[in-house]
């Protein structure tokens, strides 16, 4: 991103808008009175609010000019992402937002009204903000396809208006008023309608490990879990640290005695979510690599990978092949039965030194090595997992290079396309090995088309490698500790020599002064 002052020096708008901010900053708020200061919170809020219409202008022409093609970035989410450092969601919900309350462009250059006429006039106003919007936005696409664009649209209006008097939260219990009107049995709402609702999304990990959910289930899927549930999800069932508990594949529950059922639920303290996450874990640890196929070449299975030291100190966290992070301890647990590979690497060229537990490495072990190493995507800044990838060769396999794991490296299906079969070629991506030497060595490294930078500088993904980001601003930190610890001593020097020079100065002056007459002892 260009610095705050490059782009002030050539927009007087933006320069303007920054000006505002830093009197708004600068402002001593102890002059207003509480009314006056309502007022200023209100009305700084309003304007935020129709930033975020500016906002949609410029999605929209990021689209028009397709400007993706020129940074080599992925389509226009992935621009958003890479170019203004956004997270997933906030990119997302921008190209969502810029969809439905943008003037978008036609096929013919025309410019198009907002498929949300009143929401996106509310928007421009102030009056509401990108919350209130997403609200109706996500009631409109619960509206069933069979209503017509007619009652669309007065539905629209009914949100909107809800907007401006109430929270988010309130448009919500409103659409689900309106959505009662429009199809009050049900029977407008069709399977493709279901399946166009459809959902399951994982939020971010968070720092304690734990992972937030949400869904919208069809009923063929609710009915399958309802199953489980009933059976699994039982007080005294499926209890994760109680081996005496029945669970899934080892115990039928239509066989053992039910006074061991009984003691269990004795033993349940677990609420009905808590049953039911159990119920669901032991349902997905029973069916094994053996009733899930393949992909990418390896048994539908989780992949561990730790370092030796958290290994044997029990401490630390084991990385799955989809980037989730797991306590080494409960790694324990979750690789019990399993065939341990150990892998090790020479840090000072990050490659692999030795791979195997008595057996010929093939493909499949040199791709549990390069999620090892690589752990993802090793396009800059692409955040896509190892389960989400492919294995590249860094030098074609056309050019004679063996199909070893020093010429192979993960890449997403995306970003492999635009790779281009020539290294030497500028107009598409290449790729090497980064060599013995640099904090880098052994990574990946993509050198960019020269429409995106002429000379063409070697980059590397530091997404999949948080501890290695970490490292370096330790690292600039203590350069930067011991930069003012060394001015500070230096200065003291300073200091302290001005002082000694004043101190023989005077010692000089002293000695010049003539001496009183010695007086003889009486």
């Amino acid at each position: 991103m260009n610095s705050e002052g490059e782009i002030q020096q050539r927009d007087t708008a933006l320069a303007a808008l920054a000006a505002a901010i830093d009197t708004l900053a600068a402002e001593d708020l102890t002059g207003f009175t509480d009314a006056e200061f309502t007022a200023r919170v209100q009305g700084l809020e309003a304007c935020r609010r129709r930033l975020e219409t500016v906002g949609h202008r410029h999605v929209v022409e990021i689209n028009d000019r397709q400007l993706w093609t020129t940074t080599g970035s992925v389509g226009l989410y992935r621009y958003l992402v890479e170019t203004l450092r956004l997270a997933k969601a906030d990119a997302v919900a921008r190209v969502k937002g810029a969809a439905q309350l943008g003037a978008m462009t036609s096929a013919y250059g025309e410019k198009c009204e907002p498929r949300l006429p009143a929401t996106a006039a509310a928007q421009a106003e102030g009056a509401i903000s990108g919350d209130h919007a997403r609200a109706v936005m996500r009631v409109m696409d619960r509206i069933p396809d069979a209503v017509d664009t007619e009652h669309r649209a007065i539905a629209e209006e009914h949100l909107a208006d809800a907007t401006r008097t109430g929270t988010p939260e309130m448009v919500g219990k409103v659409g689900d008023r309106i959505l009662g009107y429009l199809d009050p049995d049900g029977s407008l709402t069709t399977a493709k309608d279901r399946a166009r609702l459809r959902a399951a999304t994982f939020g971010e990990q968070r720092v304690d490990g734990m992972s937030p959910f949400e869904g919208c289930f069809d009923p063929e899927l609710r009915a399958m879990l309802d199953t489980v549930f009933a059976k699994w999800a039982r007080p005294g069932m499926s209890m994760p640290d109680d081996p005496d508990s029945p669970q899934l594949g080892v115990h039928d529950p239509d066989g053992f005695d039910l006074d061991r059922l009984a003691a269990a639920v004795g033993r349940d303290v677990r609420s009905s979510a808590q049953r039911r996450h159990d119920a669901l874990k032991a349902f997905l640890s029973a069916s094994g690599p053996d009733t899930l196929g393949a992909h990418r070449g390896l048994p539908v299975s989780i992949v561990l990978t730790m370092s030796v030291t958290d290994l044997l100190e029990g401490a630390g966290v084991a990385r799955t092949a989809t980037g989730t992070t797991v306590p080494v301890r409960q790694a324990w647990r979750m690789a019990e039965g399993s065939i341990p590979l150990l892998m090790l690497f020479d840090e000072t060229r990050g490659k692999p030194l030795y791979l195997g537990e008595g057996a010929r490495i093939a493909s499949s072990w040199q791709r549990l090595a390069a999620i090892a190493r690589d752990r993802g995507c090793t396009h800059p800044d692409c955040s896509a997992p190892a389960t989400m990838c492919a294995m590249h060769h860094l030098i074609p396999w056309a050019a004679q290079r063996p199909t070893d794991i020093d010429n192979l490296t993960l890449v997403c299906d995306a970003h492999h396309a635009q790779i281009a079969a020539d290294p030497d070629d500028p107009t598409g991506w290449a790729t090497h090995r980064v060599a013995a030497g640099s904090v880098y060595a052994g990574r990946t490294a993509f050198c960019p088309p020269a429409s995106v930078d002429p000379q063409r500088r070697a980059r590397v993904n530091r997404f999949h490698h948080p501890e290695q980001v970490l490292a370096e601003s330790v690292k600039r930190r203590r350069a930067r500790l011991l930069a003012d610890r060394t001015s500070k001593s230096r200065h003291g020097a300073d200091r302290t020599g001005e002082s000694r020079h004043r101190q023989e100065s005077h010692c000089g002056r002293e000695s010049h002064r003539p001496r009183e007459p010695h007086r003889a002892r009486e």
